[in-house]
């Protein structure tokens, strides 16, 4: 059980102290994106408890347990989503739109959790701006050069003292939700454009609207301490100083689209204004995600009674929420994910070994749990081209 005195009682995010608990999971792994060798090593790997606690002065959502100390960035991850056609498209266009937006040509650009560096080179060679990506995770021989664009990488954490040349431009994909202190992140990336009144932010965050209204437990883990709307998103950045100039929904309404600059005047957008919302969804997620996982629980327990096999597509951070948080190791017989580096590992706790699609073939399951309904054409395209027609349910 938690510790009550290891909880943080104050909001990352506003210090505001008006908080309310809607979500307790006393075990989840402490990572969900790691590679693990063999079924001994992901059975016995570490979890911690989970208490999810809601601002009513902001409206911001972080878990309250969280000790960052046990979760390793530096180990073996693998959270790429690159090998998705799918989402290497919305990269792109999100490139484009940089491109298009800013003239970078020649500037600097800083990406913070930059991964394994696939968008800072298709930045690089969309914009011609100058580079440097900072990642704890950063694999050197994992990124294919291209001789026109330059880039560096450091496989580091971000630290404002570390960097010297000041950037015109900082992006930040899917790396804000990782961050426990949000407030003093947010205070960091301000210190490094400090010496330029033009530059911008480009971040990336998942949204948790759609987790609450759906109540969407399988985008709920560990590592993702800290979870926003648009409006807590901005409410953030206008506290230390910027002006949020462009806020949308993307990829299917799952992520937040933000840009933002440091400037003293501020103008806010309609869609900042989301609090009152966003109250009513946090006081009903404890009944709806109690129904939703009751639900999927019936869902595989009916299909098992039929005699039914289920696989699951997806071997990252929400499948191991899904199997992880409904205790279902025993219930899915195969987890499956197009990535190569995931594929012949073990997942943690469950011990699931990820594997390729074309494993299916020697024993098609009957239905196939889709872990993002984004992927459901692209998945179902792989599956036809290797004469599987499996029933397909997406979460």
């Amino acid at each position: 059980m938690t510790d009550p005195a290891m909880m943080r009682t104050s909001c990352p995010a506003c210090s505001g102290t008006d908080l309310h608990e809607i979500y307790r999971l006393d075990a989840i792994p402490v990572q969900s994106c790691i590679l693990l060798g063999s079924p001994e090593e992901a059975r016995a790997f570490p979890t911690a408890p989970m208490v999810l606690m809601f601002c009513d002065t902001c409206g911001f959502i972080f878990n309250s347990a969280f000790d960052a100390s046990k979760v390793d960035y530096e180990s073996t991850t693998e959270e790429s989503q690159h090998f998705s056609g799918t989402f290497n498209r919305f990269a792109r266009k999100l490139a484009a739109e940089i491109t298009e937006s800013l003239d970078m040509k020649g500037k600097n650009t800083l990406e913070i959790g930059s991964g394994k560096g696939e968008f800072l080179r298709e930045l690089a060679t969309t914009s011609g701006t100058i580079g440097l990506g900072v990642d704890p995770g950063f694999i050197p021989e994992r990124l294919q050069e291209v001789a026109e664009v330059d880039i560096t990488f450091r496989r580091e954490f971000f630290a404002p003292e570390n960097i010297t040349v000041a950037p015109d431009l900082v992006v930040c994909r899917h790396t804000l939700e990782h961050i426990g202190p949000v407030k003093t992140f947010v205070e960091d990336v301000a210190k490094v454009l400090s010496k330029s009144s033009d530059a911008m932010t480009f971040f990336e965050t998942p949204d948790v609207r759609r987790v609450l209204a759906e109540g969407a437990f399988w985008d709920i883990y560990y590592e993702h301490c800290s979870y926003f709307t648009l409006g807590s998103h901005a409410r953030l950045f206008r506290a230390a100083g910027f002006d949020v100039t462009r806020l949308y929904l993307d990829y299917d309404d799952q992520y937040i689209i933000q840009y933002a600059r440091k400037s003293a005047q501020q103008t806010r957008l309609t869609q900042e204004d989301d609090l009152d919302e966003l109250r009513a969804l946090a006081a009903a997620f404890p009944d709806r995600v109690r129904k939703i996982r009751d639900d999927w629980k019936n869902f595989v327990a009916d299909r098992k009674a039929q005699g039914k096999s289920i696989a699951l597509w997806g071997g990252g951070s929400k499948g191991v929420s899904f199997l992880t948080t409904n205790d279902l190791d025993d219930q899915i017989a195969r987890v499956i994910d197009i990535n190569p580096f995931k594929q012949g590992k073990f997942l943690p706790v469950t011990a699931h070994q990820v594997q390729a699609p074309e494993a299916l073939l020697d024993d098609p399951p009957d239905t196939i749990i889709v872990m993002n309904p984004i992927y459901l054409d692209e998945i179902r395209a792989h599956l036809n081209s290797l004469g599987l027609n499996p029933e397909l349910v997406a979460v």
